[in-house]
């Protein structure tokens, strides 16, 4: 049995304060508290179909948009997940997804390689789901990427509604993640490159 994988990150600016706490190694469990509801939701699909433990309380300027909340949100969480992941020894380092939810349908990509990346190519079919600007879900990614050092390649195939095609995204994200970061029992101790080191 190996150590669980966690880590808690406190993130405090003029425009956000916000704490995540990860367990990698967990069931799915969520406590989420953004004050933007489908966020919350989206957050939810990262850790029931990631199997990640996650806990996260942000306090916003929402009275201006939630643009600062969202990629706060994406950079902290970033932050969180390369602590839990720690030196990558082991890690299968990289995950893929195909989620379809309807009509919709999404493909994640992603690949722990220490180059941070995102290559996404989503037409919302609306510009807002409920309190949520969907151009918020390219900000929430960048900040990911950026912070957990990570190449990510988020494609949705298609989708009619934005709903559908948001939840299909976050849904195949916390599944490629979930793969990414599973712990390869062929090569436990090993960096997952040639060049030995991510």
């Amino acid at each position: 049995m190996t150590t669980q994988r966690t880590a808690t990150v406190q993130r405090d600016t003029k425009e956000t304060q916000i704490r995540v706490s990860v367990n990698l190694d967990g069931t799915g469990v969520s406590k989420l508290e953004t004050g933007i509801g489908f966020f919350d939701h989206m957050l939810d699909q990262i850790a029931r179909h990631g199997l990640i433990d996650l806990d996260i309380h942000a306090v916003g300027d929402l009275h201006i948009d939630g643009h600062h909340t969202v990629e706060d949100v994406g950079i902290t969480l970033g932050q969180a997940v390369a602590q839990a992941v720690g030196d990558k020894k082991g890690l299968t380092r990289y995950g893929h997804a195909y989620v379809p939810l309807d009509e919709a349908l999404s493909r994640v990509v992603i690949d722990f390689s220490g180059r941070p990346g995102l290559f996404m190519d989503v037409d919302f079919k609306s510009g807002m789901i409920g309190a949520f600007d969907t151009q918020l879900t390219f900000e929430f990614f960048q900040g990911f990427s950026n912070h957990a050092g990570v190449s990510l390649h988020i494609d949705n195939l298609k989708g009619h509604n934005a709903h559908h095609q948001a939840e299909t995204i976050f849904k195949a994200f916390g599944r490629a993640l979930r793969m990414a970061m599973t712990l390869d029992p062929r090569s436990l101790g090993v960096i997952p490159s040639t060049k030995g080191s991510l």
